[in-house]
């Protein structure tokens, strides 16, 4: 596991910024009765790159480590 996904583990919050779109959120475990819709998803993505490449993020292991970004309140 890397050093930002460990983190997400340790403190159960961050930031994140992405398509324009910034937001305190909160790290919570991924319903993992959505694994097949993700999987589909990764598939269409990176259907360009190898089998091997792509496979590699279709495994247990790797499902085991998906996450949910729910976001937190900021204000009052």
């Amino acid at each position: 596991n890397g050093h930002w996904f460990r983190g997400t583990q340790e403190s159960h919050q961050g930031w994140i910024r992405a398509g324009g779109v910034q937001r305190d959120v909160a790290f919570e475990h991924a319903n993992h009765d959505l694994e097949g819709e993700i999987d589909v998803a990764y598939r269409t993505k990176y259907r360009r790159y190898a089998g091997k490449i792509l496979n590699s993020v279709l495994t247990p292991e790797a499902r085991s480590t998906t996450i949910k970004l729910v976001p937190r309140s900021t204000g009052p």
